[in-house]
C-alpha cells in the first residue's frame, strides 16, 4: 500500500501581533451572557 503522507514536517510557530491579543482580551471583557429561562442572550457593551 502506498505511503500517504511526508515523512518530515515543517511546524511553524504562530505568534500572535500583541494588538490582536488586546483585541480579544477587550472583546472577552465586554460581552455579557444573560440566561433566561431556556433563553440565552449575549450582548457586547461597549
Amino acid at each position: 500500500m502506498a505511503k500517504l503522507y511526508a515523512t518530515t514536517t515543517h511546524v511553524q510557530k504562530m505568534i500572535p501581533k500583541k494588538e490582536t491579543v488586546q483585541f480579544l482580551l477587550h472583546y472577552s471583557k465586554a460581552l455579557k451572557v444573560v440566561k433566561k429561562g431556556s433563553f440565552q442572550f449575549e450582548f457586547i457593551s461597549n
